[in-house]
């Protein structure tokens, strides 16, 4: 089958570097510079379908769902990426957050191109989650061409869950399957073709929005410290132990001792130490208000 590429924005030619193998070294950086400059331009104007998509999916968490990113390649590791770094930032278990990359596990180390292509792959893969409508599947394709990624949201929409691709070429087939796409008009790349650069980077803000987003609206964020850190390591620790100080303005030893107290969760000893209750009392009033701290501070301030 020929694919014509012509129609793909991604595979436009940049006039910028067209002799980019003639330049000195430094002039060479500050081409692929001044092209990056462009991508948060790109994501800025897509930010208020960014915003539906973070609120649609928050609301799909508190029912029971999940958030699930399928894509191949560059865009698929992305979505292994974000996924894999929400457990330790916001103490979520893995599969709330999950990824699906075409050629599986080996792919993410090593490229295993041709398993893009199958659609086929990308839907049977999707019914391995046994998807419900309160999942969000988001779809990771530059071109938006991907047939991988075109068969899993598919697949995942004729199970109802809400779909969203996430792309750099306008009226692309994985938007025409999607509910909603997010397409960041990133433009030519340096290297033409070479999506892991300009599209590549847009893709990663707009995941990093995404996650970020949906876990403020969960109260795994108070004020901007992230109080559902999981301290699985010396340095989350010791960063427990600064958000509590920071949230609270207690001492060093005021906020170990609650940490200890709760178990090591800093949101609980923050709430500890601001309404001046024990673990299992802090833990009842955040469990009341699903989470978040602010309410919980109101509410257990005109308890006492």
């Amino acid at each position: 089958m020929i694919i014509d590429l012509d129609k793909i924005a991604t595979e436009e030619r940049s006039e910028a570097s067209r002799r980019i193998d003639t330049v000195t070294t430094e002039d060479l950086v500050r081409i692929i510079n001044d092209a990056d400059k462009a991508v948060a331009a790109a994501v800025e104007k897509i930010l208020p379908a960014v915003a539906a998509v973070i609120d649609k999916t928050a609301v799909r968490i508190r029912a029971g769902g999940r958030l699930i990113y399928v894509g191949a390649g560059t865009s698929g590791r992305l979505g292994v990426l974000d996924a894999a770094e929400c457990p330790p930032t916001y103490n979520t278990p893995p599969e709330l957050v999950q990824a699906l990359l075409a050629g599986g596990k080996e792919a993410m180390f090593r490229a295993v191109e041709g398993e893009e292509d199958k659609p086929q792959q990308g839907a049977a893969d999707i019914r391995t989650l046994s998807l419900t409508a309160t999942d969000t599947v988001i779809g990771l394709s530059a071109s938006g061409r991907t047939p991988y990624v075109i068969g899993a949201l598919a697949c995942a929409k004729e199970r109802g869950a809400y779909t969203v691709s996430v792309t750099s070429s306008p009226g692309s087939k994985l938007a025409a399957v999607a509910d909603r796409d997010l397409c960041a008009l990133t433009g030519p790349e340096v290297v033409t073709g070479s999506t892991r650069m300009k599209a590549g980077t847009a893709e990663k803000m707009i995941l990093n929005m995404i996650s970020t987003g949906v876990m403020i609206r969960l109260g795994k964020v108070y004020g901007n410290l992230m109080v559902d850190v999981k301290a699985t390591n010396e340095k989350l620790a010791e960063r427990a132990v600064r958000i509590v100080i920071s949230a609270t303005a207690c001492d060093r030893a005021e906020a170990e001792a609650a940490l200890t107290a709760c178990g090591g969760k800093a949101k609980t000893a923050i709430v500890m130490l601001l309404r001046h209750l024990s673990a299992d009392a802090a833990e009842e009033a955040l469990l009341k208000n699903k989470g978040h701290i602010r309410p919980t501070i109101e509410d257990t301030r005109h308890e006492l």
